[in-house]
C-alpha cells in the first residue's frame, strides 16, 4: 500500500475534482483566444512559427507515449502505463504552455480563400479542435482516478472506461493537429497564407 498522502477532496470526489480543473483550463484557453488579458509578452512571427514547430513535436512525442500506454496496459504492464500516461500528460501541459505564448502573444496563420484543399485543411482543424476541447474532461477525470487510486481500487472505478474514450479523442486529435500542421507548413505556400497578429 502507498505511503503517499493522496489529496483527499480528489480521491473522495474525482469527477467534481476533474470538472473544476475543466472549468479552470477552459477560463484560461478561452480567455487567451477571445480576452485581452495583456499577460504574454508580445512575440515575433518567427517566433510563432519556431513554437509551432516546437508544438508539433511534442504532439508526435505525445502520440508515441499514449501509444505505448495502451500497449503496455494491455500486456498488464501498470506501471508503464502509468508512467507513459503521465509522460503524455506532461507532454500535454507544455504543448499548453507553448500554445498560450504562441496564441496571446503572436498570433496564427490561416489559409486564404480559395487555396487548394482548403476545405480539407478547415475539416481537420475542426474536428481536432472539437476532440481536443471534448477529451479535456475525460482525461482529467482518468488522471485523477489514476493519482488518487491503487491499481486494485482502480478496477472498482470507472478509469478504464473514461481511460478509453479520453485516448481515443485525445489520439484522433492530436493526429488531425499534426495533419493540419503539416499541410500549413509543407504544403502551401506563402501566398497562400495570411499572418493574423492578436486573438481569434
Amino acid at each position: 500500500m502507498s505511503t503517499v498522502r493522496r489529496p483527499q477532496f480528489a480521491r473522495e470526489h474525482p469527477r467534481a475534482f476533474a470538472a473544476l480543473l475543466t472549468v479552470v483550463g477552459y477560463v484560461v484557453v478561452i480567455g487567451t483566444l477571445y480576452g485581452d488579458l495583456g499577460i504574454y509578452p508580445e512575440i515575433s512571427e518567427s517566433t510563432v512559427d519556431l513554437l509551432a514547430h516546437a508544438i508539433s513535436v511534442v504532439n508526435a512525442a505525445t502520440i508515441v507515449c499514449l501509444v505505448l500506454g495502451i500497449r503496455w496496459i494491455k500486456r498488464g504492464e501498470i506501471e508503464k502505463h502509468r508512467a507513459a500516461m503521465l509522460a503524455a500528460f506532461g507532454l500535454i501541459l507544455l504543448f499548453l504552455v507553448m500554445y498560450l505564448l504562441k496564441t496571446g502573444g503572436g498570433g496564427r496563420k490561416e489559409i486564404i480563400a480559395g487555396a487548394p484543399l482548403r476545405s480539407l485543411y478547415l475539416g481537420s482543424l475542426g474536428i481536432h479542435i472539437f476532440l481536443s476541447v471534448l477529451a479535456v474532461p475525460f482525461v482529467l477525470y482518468a488522471i485523477t482516478l489514476g493519482l488518487t487510486h491503487t491499481p486494485a481500487e482502480l478496477r472498482q472505478t470507472a478509469h478504464a472506461t473514461v481511460g478509453r474514450v479520453a485516448v481515443t479523442a485525445w489520439l484522433v486529435s492530436l493526429v488531425l493537429g499534426l495533419l493540419a500542421y503539416g499541410m500549413l507548413t509543407f504544403y502551401y505556400g506563402p501566398e497562400q497564407i495570411e499572418f493574423v497578429r492578436g486573438i481569434a
